[in-house]
């Protein structure tokens, strides 16, 4: 089994800054592209920013300038640093990564369980 477990969701007020964090555990072989997504209610999951073993990055273009992934990978831990917050960022956000567990002959997508961000006008 692979867990992923998100922190550092909250409520801030517009124009603040929270930084979420993902730590990967158990039986990981490898990790290899991690990611943060976003959700709201009746909505589908989106991208907002992914990161790459290498350190490679990706956004999502309303949060760009705003938003930096980063990770380490000795911890299999991935973090979101968001700053300058609106409402509309307000969302469950999800951690993701792709990865192969011990003895498993493929690599999977794994979730977090999320975590809410809340931003006030």
């Amino acid at each position: 089994q692979v867990q992923l477990v998100e922190s550092g969701g909250g409520l801030v007020q517009a124009g603040g800054s929270l930084r979420l964090s993902c730590a990967a555990s158990g039986s990981i072989f490898s990790i290899n592209t991690m990611g943060w997504f976003r959700q709201a209610p009746g909505k589908q999951r989106e991208l907002v920013a992914a990161i790459s073993s290498g350190g490679s990055t990706n956004y999502a273009d309303s949060v760009k300038g705003r938003f930096t992934i980063s990770r380490e990978n000795a911890k299999n831990t991935t973090y979101l640093q968001m700053n300058s917050l609106k409402p509309e960022d307000t969302d469950v956000y999800y951690c993701g990564a792709g990865g192969r567990r011990f003895s498993a002959a493929r690599a999977e997508w794994f979730w977090g369980q999320g975590t809410q961000v809340t931003v006030s006008s």
